[in-house]
Protein backbone atom coordinates (compact mmCIF):
# COMPACT_ATOMS: atom_id res chain seq x y z
CA UNK A 1 0.00 0.00 0.00
CA UNK A 2 2.84 2.80 0.28
CA UNK A 3 3.72 2.26 -2.66
CA UNK A 4 0.34 2.69 -3.90
CA UNK A 5 0.10 5.81 -1.63
CA UNK A 6 3.25 7.40 -3.53
CA UNK A 7 2.06 6.89 -6.80
CA UNK A 8 -1.41 8.53 -5.74
CA UNK A 9 0.51 11.76 -4.44
CA UNK A 10 2.41 11.25 -7.82
CA UNK A 11 -0.50 11.43 -9.76
CA UNK A 12 -1.88 14.46 -8.44
CA UNK A 13 0.67 16.23 -8.72
CA UNK A 14 1.10 15.83 -12.01
CA UNK A 15 -2.21 15.93 -12.96
CA UNK A 16 -2.70 12.80 -14.58
CA UNK A 17 -2.02 9.10 -14.91
CA UNK A 18 0.42 9.33 -17.75
CA UNK A 19 3.16 11.66 -16.23
CA UNK A 20 2.75 9.83 -12.95
CA UNK A 21 3.79 6.64 -14.73
CA UNK A 22 6.56 8.45 -17.02
CA UNK A 23 7.44 9.92 -13.91
CA UNK A 24 8.21 6.57 -12.28
CA UNK A 25 8.77 4.72 -15.09
CA UNK A 26 5.63 2.31 -15.02
CA UNK A 27 3.10 1.72 -17.63
CA UNK A 28 0.08 3.99 -17.83
CA UNK A 29 -2.28 0.66 -16.92
CA UNK A 30 -0.31 -0.08 -14.21
CA UNK A 31 -0.34 3.17 -12.41
CA UNK A 32 -4.25 3.30 -13.29
CA UNK A 33 -4.63 0.01 -11.66
CA UNK A 34 -2.48 0.84 -8.59
CA UNK A 35 -4.56 3.36 -7.83
CA UNK A 36 -8.15 1.31 -8.50
CA UNK A 37 -6.47 -0.81 -5.65
CA UNK A 38 -5.99 1.78 -3.51
CA UNK A 39 -9.74 2.93 -3.77
CA UNK A 40 -10.21 -0.38 -3.67
CA UNK A 41 -8.68 -1.49 0.01
CA UNK A 42 -9.38 1.80 1.67
CA UNK A 43 -12.92 1.52 1.01
CA UNK A 44 -13.44 5.28 -0.64
CA UNK A 45 -13.12 7.16 -3.66
CA UNK A 46 -9.99 8.77 -3.69
CA UNK A 47 -10.40 10.96 -7.00
CA UNK A 48 -13.08 11.79 -9.91
CA UNK A 49 -11.82 11.67 -13.51
CA UNK A 50 -12.78 13.65 -16.77
CA UNK A 51 -11.33 13.92 -19.54
CA UNK A 52 -9.02 16.66 -19.05
CA UNK A 53 -8.58 16.84 -15.28
CA UNK A 54 -8.69 14.78 -12.50
CA UNK A 55 -10.00 16.18 -9.13
CA UNK A 56 -9.63 15.10 -5.92
CA UNK A 57 -12.28 14.00 -3.49
CA UNK A 58 -13.10 15.62 0.21
CA UNK A 59 -11.32 12.06 1.37
CA UNK A 60 -8.63 12.33 -1.16
CA UNK A 61 -8.15 15.82 -0.19
CA UNK A 62 -7.41 14.31 3.11
CA UNK A 63 -5.36 11.60 2.39
CA UNK A 64 -2.91 13.66 0.03
CA UNK A 65 -0.86 15.35 2.31
CA UNK A 66 0.24 11.80 4.26
CA UNK A 67 0.76 10.00 0.72
CA UNK A 68 2.82 13.20 -0.20
CA UNK A 69 5.15 12.54 2.47
CA UNK A 70 5.48 9.06 1.40
CA UNK A 71 6.00 10.01 -2.25
CA UNK A 72 8.78 12.58 -1.05
CA UNK A 73 10.22 9.50 0.98
CA UNK A 74 10.45 7.33 -1.70
CA UNK A 75 12.17 9.61 -4.24
CA UNK A 76 14.76 10.65 -1.62
CA UNK A 77 15.36 6.99 -0.99
CA UNK A 78 16.10 6.60 -5.23
CA UNK A 79 17.94 9.62 -5.25
CA UNK A 80 20.17 8.07 -2.62
CA UNK A 81 21.05 5.08 -4.47
CA UNK A 82 21.77 6.26 -7.56
CA UNK A 83 24.01 9.02 -5.73
CA UNK A 84 25.52 6.32 -3.61
CA UNK A 85 26.15 3.87 -6.95
CA UNK A 86 27.80 4.18 -9.96
CA UNK A 87 26.42 6.70 -12.64
CA UNK A 88 23.01 5.92 -13.23
CA UNK A 89 22.42 4.00 -16.79
CA UNK A 90 20.01 5.06 -19.15
CA UNK A 91 19.70 8.70 -20.98
CA UNK A 92 20.37 11.74 -18.96
CA UNK A 93 17.09 13.59 -18.53
CA UNK A 94 17.01 17.03 -18.92
CA UNK A 95 14.30 19.51 -18.43
CA UNK A 96 14.75 22.98 -19.91
CA UNK A 97 12.36 26.33 -19.81
CA UNK A 98 11.32 26.35 -23.02
CA UNK A 99 12.23 29.86 -24.10
CA UNK A 100 15.93 29.58 -22.81
CA UNK A 101 16.08 25.99 -24.17
CA UNK A 102 14.87 26.44 -27.43
CA UNK A 103 17.45 29.68 -28.31
CA UNK A 104 20.32 28.00 -26.18
CA UNK A 105 19.62 24.22 -25.96
CA UNK A 106 18.31 23.83 -29.71
CA UNK A 107 22.31 24.39 -31.08
CA UNK A 108 23.74 23.15 -28.46
CA UNK A 109 22.29 19.44 -27.98
CA UNK A 110 23.60 17.75 -31.53
CA UNK A 111 27.23 19.35 -30.52
CA UNK A 112 27.13 17.45 -27.31
CA UNK A 113 25.60 14.61 -28.68
CA UNK A 114 28.74 14.40 -31.23
CA UNK A 115 31.31 15.09 -28.35
CA UNK A 116 29.69 12.63 -25.98
CA UNK A 117 28.68 10.14 -28.67
CA UNK A 118 27.84 7.06 -25.33
CA UNK A 119 26.14 9.49 -23.30
CA UNK A 120 22.70 9.77 -24.65
CA UNK A 121 20.06 12.73 -24.11
CA UNK A 122 16.23 12.43 -22.78
CA UNK A 123 14.94 16.72 -23.14
CA UNK A 124 12.07 18.21 -22.20
CA UNK A 125 11.55 21.48 -22.76
CA UNK A 126 8.69 22.88 -19.97
CA UNK A 127 8.97 24.88 -16.86
CA UNK A 128 11.21 22.87 -14.44
CA UNK A 129 9.47 21.56 -10.75
CA UNK A 130 11.50 21.48 -8.05
CA UNK A 131 9.02 19.27 -5.87
CA UNK A 132 8.65 17.06 -9.22
CA UNK A 133 12.88 16.50 -9.00
CA UNK A 134 12.97 12.88 -9.20
CA UNK A 135 11.70 13.26 -13.23
CA UNK A 136 14.96 14.99 -13.93
CA UNK A 137 18.32 14.75 -13.70
CA UNK A 138 19.68 18.06 -14.31
CA UNK A 139 17.14 21.27 -15.13
CA UNK A 140 18.43 24.40 -16.51
CA UNK A 141 16.07 27.27 -14.99
CA UNK A 142 15.71 31.02 -14.73
CA UNK A 143 16.80 31.67 -11.25
CA UNK A 144 19.26 29.98 -8.29
CA UNK A 145 18.02 28.32 -5.33
CA UNK A 146 19.13 28.11 -1.68
CA UNK A 147 17.86 24.20 -1.03
CA UNK A 148 21.11 21.97 0.20
CA UNK A 149 19.34 18.77 -1.14
CA UNK A 150 20.72 20.88 -4.56
CA UNK A 151 23.77 22.01 -6.36
CA UNK A 152 23.17 24.91 -8.36
CA UNK A 153 25.15 26.09 -11.10
CA UNK A 154 25.64 29.90 -12.72
CA UNK A 155 25.02 29.99 -16.36
CA UNK A 156 25.32 33.39 -16.73
CA UNK A 157 23.20 36.09 -16.39
CA UNK A 158 21.73 37.74 -19.79
CA UNK A 159 22.18 41.17 -19.92
CA UNK A 160 19.30 43.33 -20.92
CA UNK A 161 18.17 46.12 -23.47
CA UNK A 162 15.22 48.10 -23.86
CA UNK A 163 14.31 48.20 -28.09
CA UNK A 164 11.55 48.07 -30.44
CA UNK A 165 10.78 47.89 -34.46
CA UNK A 166 11.67 51.09 -36.62
CA UNK A 167 8.17 51.52 -37.53
CA UNK A 168 7.32 51.92 -33.96
CA UNK A 169 10.03 54.25 -33.25
CA UNK A 170 8.81 56.59 -36.46
CA UNK A 171 5.53 56.57 -35.32
CA UNK A 172 6.12 57.30 -31.46
CA UNK A 173 9.55 58.64 -31.73
CA UNK A 174 12.49 57.62 -30.47
CA UNK A 175 12.96 58.42 -26.36
CA UNK A 176 16.44 60.66 -25.57
CA UNK A 177 16.54 60.39 -22.01
CA UNK A 178 15.26 58.16 -19.13
CA UNK A 179 12.41 59.92 -18.71
CA UNK A 180 10.59 59.86 -22.38
CA UNK A 181 10.02 55.96 -21.61
CA UNK A 182 6.68 57.43 -19.60
CA UNK A 183 5.00 58.04 -23.27
CA UNK A 184 5.66 54.94 -24.78
CA UNK A 185 4.07 52.09 -24.76
CA UNK A 186 6.11 49.19 -22.51
CA UNK A 187 6.46 45.85 -22.35
CA UNK A 188 8.49 44.33 -19.64
CA UNK A 189 8.92 41.42 -17.77
CA UNK A 190 5.62 40.12 -15.46
CA UNK A 191 6.15 42.50 -11.82
CA UNK A 192 4.02 41.70 -8.65
CA UNK A 193 2.51 45.16 -9.08
CA UNK A 194 1.05 47.00 -12.02
CA UNK A 195 4.11 49.41 -12.16
CA UNK A 196 7.68 48.24 -13.87
CA UNK A 197 11.13 50.14 -12.29
CA UNK A 198 12.78 50.51 -15.04
CA UNK A 199 17.28 51.13 -13.53
CA UNK A 200 19.38 52.78 -15.74
CA UNK A 201 22.58 54.10 -15.22
CA UNK A 202 25.90 55.69 -17.33
CA UNK A 203 29.01 55.81 -15.87
CA UNK A 204 28.18 57.26 -12.35
CA UNK A 205 24.72 58.33 -13.10
CA UNK A 206 21.64 56.28 -11.84
CA UNK A 207 18.38 56.48 -13.23
CA UNK A 208 15.10 55.38 -11.70
CA UNK A 209 11.40 55.23 -14.28
CA UNK A 210 7.96 53.60 -13.16
CA UNK A 211 6.40 52.59 -15.75
CA UNK A 212 2.64 51.36 -16.16
CA UNK A 213 3.44 48.51 -18.81
CA UNK A 214 1.20 48.26 -21.75
CA UNK A 215 2.36 44.39 -21.44
CA UNK A 216 3.75 42.22 -18.35
CA UNK A 217 4.95 38.49 -19.03
CA UNK A 218 6.90 36.20 -17.64
CA UNK A 219 7.75 34.70 -20.39
CA UNK A 220 10.89 36.65 -22.88
CA UNK A 221 9.21 34.45 -25.87
CA UNK A 222 6.03 36.88 -25.36
CA UNK A 223 7.82 39.86 -25.08
CA UNK A 224 10.05 39.48 -28.22
CA UNK A 225 7.55 38.21 -30.33
CA UNK A 226 5.60 41.43 -29.05
CA UNK A 227 8.68 43.69 -29.45
CA UNK A 228 9.00 42.52 -32.76
CA UNK A 229 5.30 43.08 -34.25
CA UNK A 230 5.72 46.70 -33.18
CA UNK A 231 3.72 46.90 -29.94
CA UNK A 232 6.12 48.84 -27.65
CA UNK A 233 9.71 49.05 -26.38
CA UNK A 234 10.46 46.00 -24.49
CA UNK A 235 12.86 45.13 -22.34
CA UNK A 236 14.65 42.16 -23.00
CA UNK A 237 17.30 39.57 -22.38
CA UNK A 238 20.02 40.71 -25.35
CA UNK A 239 20.46 37.27 -26.87
CA UNK A 240 16.73 37.25 -27.93
CA UNK A 241 17.11 40.37 -29.78
CA UNK A 242 20.52 40.12 -31.18
CA UNK A 243 19.14 39.00 -34.56
CA UNK A 244 16.75 41.66 -34.96
CA UNK A 245 19.24 44.23 -33.57
CA UNK A 246 22.12 42.59 -36.60
CA UNK A 247 19.20 42.89 -39.11
CA UNK A 248 17.76 46.06 -38.02
CA UNK A 249 14.48 44.54 -37.66
CA UNK A 250 15.21 46.28 -34.34
CA UNK A 251 16.47 49.22 -32.99
CA UNK A 252 17.71 49.42 -29.36
CA UNK A 253 16.68 52.01 -27.47
CA UNK A 254 18.10 54.31 -25.12
CA UNK A 255 21.89 52.75 -26.04
CA UNK A 256 24.18 55.04 -24.18
CA UNK A 257 22.35 53.52 -20.75
CA UNK A 258 22.78 50.23 -19.67
CA UNK A 259 20.54 48.35 -17.77
CA UNK A 260 20.40 45.62 -14.93
CA UNK A 261 21.53 42.13 -15.94
CA UNK A 262 18.36 39.76 -16.05
CA UNK A 263 18.23 36.75 -13.22
CA UNK A 264 21.13 34.27 -14.09
CA UNK A 265 20.16 30.80 -15.77
CA UNK A 266 20.84 28.26 -13.87
CA UNK A 267 21.83 24.47 -13.96
CA UNK A 268 19.86 22.49 -11.31
CA UNK A 269 20.95 19.08 -9.99
CA UNK A 270 20.61 17.13 -6.91
CA UNK A 271 23.51 17.02 -4.28
CA UNK A 272 23.67 13.33 -4.65
CA UNK A 273 24.22 13.50 -8.56
CA UNK A 274 27.64 15.64 -7.73
CA UNK A 275 29.58 12.71 -8.92
CA UNK A 276 27.64 11.22 -11.78
CA UNK A 277 30.00 11.50 -14.64
CA UNK A 278 27.21 11.91 -17.37
CA UNK A 279 25.73 15.50 -15.27
CA UNK A 280 29.13 16.69 -14.62
CA UNK A 281 30.01 16.16 -18.52
CA UNK A 282 26.49 18.02 -19.36
CA UNK A 283 26.78 20.92 -16.98
CA UNK A 284 30.32 21.55 -18.06
CA UNK A 285 29.18 21.89 -21.63
CA UNK A 286 26.99 24.51 -20.71
CA UNK A 287 29.18 26.52 -18.70
CA UNK A 288 31.87 26.24 -21.31
CA UNK A 289 29.00 27.47 -24.23
CA UNK A 290 26.33 29.59 -22.50
CA UNK A 291 28.38 31.86 -20.68
CA UNK A 292 29.60 33.04 -23.38
CA UNK A 293 27.05 32.68 -25.48
CA UNK A 294 25.03 35.02 -23.36
CA UNK A 295 27.41 37.67 -23.00
CA UNK A 296 27.42 40.74 -25.46
CA UNK A 297 29.00 40.53 -28.86
CA UNK A 298 31.17 43.76 -27.52
CA UNK A 299 31.64 42.28 -24.38
CA UNK A 300 32.92 38.90 -25.91
CA UNK A 301 35.28 40.71 -27.45
CA UNK A 302 36.55 42.85 -25.04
Amino acid sequence: MPAQMALFAKVVDLNGFSAAARALGVPKAAASRAISELETALGVRLLERTTRRIHLTPIGRLLYPHCRRIGDEADAARAAVVGAGATRKGPLRVVAEPTYGRVLLAPLVPRFLERFADLPLDVVLEAPSMEDAARWDVAVRVGAIDDARFVCRELGAPPAVLCATPAYLQSEGKPAKPADLLEHALLTPATDGPDYRVHLHRGAKREEVSVRPKLAVNDPAVLHASTAAGLGIGLLPEFLCRQGLATAKLVRVLGEWSLPTTVPLCAIYAATLANDKRVKAWVEFLAANIIPALAEPGARSR
